[in-house]
């Protein structure tokens, strides 16, 4: 695996792992690379100093705890507040989603706000039967990193 820095047409940096300098290549060849922040195209690497590791562990160092970072750009702040605020105010029904939200449909079920997992074939059959629904743009607590 090979980490580079990036950055779009743009301006926004960010960093991606690939499996080697030739997928990498190959991909971006491909038109296949995109912006982690807009989505955009015209990625291009970046000058990055190289990670060189101790070949032994120093054992006067104690070990650090780093705290978790904060969300780095506007969006990914935007996206944890709405995170935050569907978490707060909404049941997780995990994989009972789609009969739950037909269930609330039908009327055999209290309305309420939801949010939970669905294929992609199940939520499109809940759209086309006229059921409100719409994807999150994260993946729940138990499925994230």
């Amino acid at each position: 695996m090979i980490r580079y820095a990036l950055s779009c047409k743009d301006g926004h940096q960010f960093e991606s792992w690939f499996q080697s300098a030739e997928a990498f290549e190959k991909l971006q060849t491909g038109g296949m690379v995109s912006c982690a922040v807009c989505g955009g195209g015209g990625v291009r690497k970046e000058l990055m100093a190289p990670r060189i590791g101790a070949s032994v562990a120093e054992p006067d160092q104690p070990d650090r705890k780093r705290p978790l970072s904060a969300p780095a750009s506007p969006a990914e702040q935007a996206l944890a507040e709405i995170r935050r605020k569907i978490e707060e105010t909404s049941d997780y029904v995990g994989g009972d989603f789609v009969k739950e939200a037909r269930r609330m449909h039908q009327g055999d079920a209290p309305a309420r706000s939801i949010y939970g997992e669905a294929k992609l074939e199940e939520a499109r059959k809940l759209i086309d039967d006229g059921v409100p629904v719409a994807p999150l743009p994260f993946l729940p607590g138990r499925k994230a990193n």
